[in-house]
């Protein structure tokens, strides 16, 4: 038997598990629903020999002296910085909207006294949210301002969640803002890369620890049962008096007792091209064109060698969790009432002081990479460390 379960191979259960496995030298049983580890972050070569991230691309970036350190233990960097263009008005242009893109998109004769409008009142070097820009006085930053939003923002947004920009919460919105600057890397982070060998590679190394007892192609109710109105859980049909570490859903473990908390989905079509590139950068956003809203091809984020070329066109859709090819919660929805619902599971888990609820899933916030495993630091060294 275990004193220590997680739940989840992804960022947050691996590593959690791997603090248990090698800091407190206990055995810990992970169990994973999925047929490999390594949650959304994981990649393979497909059949032509690309390395591709099958949920999508996932690219490393942290401001955390930390999270860098601790990550650069299982794996070595290919340093990279990503570099985002923008389809609009039929140019190719840098996302975020920056000052060059001003340039590039804007006459001269425009483009020149709106960039010394913008540094006089917002600075240089500054990320000023699209939405903040729009409640602007200035008649030309307004105008400005109702460009940036219909060319960039507003399409994208509503084929990325499906509603408009004003009915999300505004930590969405401030993801997406007017760079007053000329660097066109898509990250400012200090530390950025990609792991050499691939993300799978960390996560195989993240659990090989003789401690870990990994179960793949496992639901977690196969083997623990839990008793959402007593607070008890019982593991392999025995009464389970440990920590259980959780980054699944969080509605799901209470059984949907308040109902479904809302996420978007994400379906993906791959593509090999026989060329050794297509693109001039990793990313281009096609704001508003087509169904997609993104294209990104692989070797340029892993400075993989190859004659050909693989891209992944990625198309947001609804997330119905019983519905095949739907039933990936990719993003959970920021919205007042959402969180209202979470807030609700989250007072109910309170009911388990020895279950921690960490992550994207669980927590039903959008965590990057190395947000997720600052996280997942902070619980061990917080909670679990005694």
């Amino acid at each position: 038997m275990f004193d220590y379960v997680v739940v989840g191979a992804g960022f947050a259960g691996a590593v959690i598990a791997e603090r248990i496995a090698t800091q407190l030298n206990e055995k810990v049983l992970v169990i994973e629903k999925r047929n490999h580890i390594g949650g959304n972050a994981y990649d393979y070569y497909d059949e032509n020999g690309i390395l591709v991230h099958k949920y999508g691309p996932h690219i490393f970036h942290t401001r955390s002296r930390e999270v860098w350190d601790y990550l650069s233990q299982f794996t070595d960097w290919h340093l990279y910085h990503h570099h985002v263009l923008g389809s609009i008005d039929g140019k190719k242009v840098p996302i975020p909207f920056n000052l060059n893109t001003l340039h590039e998109l804007l006459p001269e004769s425009f483009a020149r006294p709106l960039e010394e409008k913008l540094v006089s009142k917002f600075g240089y070097n500054v990320k000023v949210p699209i939405l903040k820009l729009r409640e602007t006085d200035d008649k030309d930053l307004k105008f400005l301002a109702d460009f940036v939003y219909e060319k960039v923002f507003l399409n994208y947004t509503t084929k990325q969640w499906g509603m408009k920009p004003e009915e999300l919460d505004p930590t969405v919105t401030g993801r997406v803002p007017v760079y007053i600057s000329r660097d066109n890397r898509y990250f400012q982070d200090a530390y950025q890369g990609m792991p050499k060998e691939g993300y799978t590679k960390i996560f195989e190394k993240l659990l090989s620890h003789s401690n870990i007892k990994l179960m793949l192609n496992t639901d977690y109710k196969e083997v623990i049962d839990i008793d959402v109105k007593n607070g008890k859980i019982s593991l392999f049909g025995q009464e389970f008096k440990g920590i259980l570490v959780y980054t699944g859903k969080i509605d799901e473990f209470f059984n949907y007792e308040f109902g479904d908390l809302p996420y978007r989905s994400l379906r993906f079509e791959f593509e090999n091209i026989q060329k050794e590139f297509v693109q001039p950068v990793g990313t281009i956003n096609y704001p508003n064109e087509y169904q997609f809203t993104r294209i990104t091809e692989f070797k340029h984020l892993t400075g993989q060698e190859h004659s050909s070329t693989t891209i992944v066109k990625e198309y947001p859709q609804g997330y119905e969790r019983n519905v095949k090819g739907k039933d990936i919660p990719y993003y959970p929805i920021p919205k007042k009432e959402n969180l209202e619902l979470y807030a609700r599971y989250k007072e109910r888990a309170r009911q388990f002081p020895h279950v921690f609820f960490v992550g994207r899933l669980a927590e039903y916030r959008y965590y990057d990479m190395d947000a997720v495993i600052a996280r997942a630091l902070t619980v061990f060294n917080n909670k679990i460390l005694r």
